[in-house]
């Protein structure tokens, strides 16, 4: 039989030992650059600046558009310009060979010794010799005047072609960029659905996802609607088989990973995953008022937190109970179902119409 003393050293050996295992980060744990080490947050925050990326190039392509349509009627102006350039150059071209004829006609061909024996006096020689410079005069005028323009007109078409073709290149390149956010932000898109529908079914939320906030715009309001470029669909109190009785709030058409706004200032007082709502958000609000976001993919505010009017609180998607990419949003006289009032009137009454 061994005796316990031989190994003193063992037990605080190991009890050292479940020390470093307990301070080992796990994989979902920082990888060292302060972000997790799994996807789970990273798509979300990828979403987000997808979303961004996406409406900058939406509005560059626009303007681009914009661009190409005011260069457009900029050409069609220039066409008209040219149009009369052309036809003052024939009325030239007219007026040279009209001046030449008259030329040859009146003997302004001739020589000028034939000329002098063909004038009958030296008044007559002088007059005939000084409408021959006049007309001679004229002849290389219009000339060098149709030259001129003509000249004027081959840089003005190349200069029109030379803008339009770098218009349309430009674009292009814009066609292209825009493509090719939006198709990587759909891809990111259902990703971050995925893991939404993940969390409903295990009824456990991932945390929150610290989102790089928006500026905020000067003097924005007290309230705000709680999406941007959204359409409106099933509205306060319809029917539906979806719904046990009616409607209890607000939808707002947006795709997957739409950044979703607190409409008001307030404190978080629900942060859940699972059930008819999927991932929702309560916020209570001054006065009495609770406003409820719901259908989530994903939540950037965890409960208990305090929130300012226009911060984003999670990102919209289409967990629980729904039928396609939306936002439910109510608002509500308590924290929970049962209580709601109709939002569109009540945002309206705050400075928020909706449409």
């Amino acid at each position: 039989m061994r005796s316990p003393r031989r190994h003193p050293l063992l037990v605080p050996a190991l009890l050292c030992g479940l020390a470093v295992l307990a301070a080992r980060p796990t994989d979902a744990a920082d990888d060292g650059a302060g972000r997790r080490g799994d996807d789970d947050f990273g798509i979300s925050a990828q979403v987000a600046r997808l979303y961004q990326d996406a409406a900058v190039a939406s509005r560059q392509y626009e303007k681009g558009h914009r661009e190409a349509e005011a260069q457009r009627a900029r050409a069609q102006r220039l066409d008209g310009l040219l149009a009369r350039e052309r036809r003052e150059i024939a009325v030239l071209n007219e007026d040279v060979g009209r001046i030449a004829r008259a030329q040859y006609r009146d003997g302004g061909g001739l020589p000028l010794a034939a000329q002098i024996i063909l004038a009958g006096s030296p008044d007559e020689l002088m007059r005939g010799q000084h409408v021959f410079s006049r007309t001679a005069l004229a002849v290389d005028n219009a000339i060098d005047k149709s030259r001129r323009a003509e000249a004027r007109l081959v840089a003005d078409e190349a200069r029109a072609a030379g803008a339009w073709r770098a218009l349309e290149r430009r674009s292009a390149e814009l066609a292209v960029l825009k493509k090719g956010i939006e198709q990587k932000l759909d891809e990111a898109r259902w990703q971050l659905q995925g893991q939404a529908g993940a969390s409903v079914a295990a009824g456990a939320c991932r945390g929150a996802v610290r989102l790089d906030q928006p500026p905020q715009a000067p003097g924005a309001g007290a309230w705000v609607a709680p999406v941007e470029g959204y359409e409106l669909s099933a509205g306060f109190g319809s029917g539906g088989a979806r719904w046990a009785n009616r409607h209890t709030g607000q939808d707002f058409a947006v795709p997957i990973g739409t950044p979703v706004r607190a409409a008001g200032a307030g404190r978080v007082v629900k942060v859940s995953c699972g059930g008819p709502f999927g991932i929702e958000i309560v916020i209570g609000h001054p006065g009495g008022y609770y406003t409820q976001y719901a259908h989530l993919a994903a939540v950037a505010v965890d409960q208990g937190e305090n929130v300012v009017p226009g911060q984003w609180i999670g990102q919209s998607g289409t967990s629980g109970n729904s039928t396609g990419p939306h936002l439910h949003f109510e608002v509500r006289v308590t924290p929970e179902t049962g209580s709601a009032v109709d939002p569109v009137p009540w945002l309206a009454a705050r400075g928020v119409p909706l449409g």
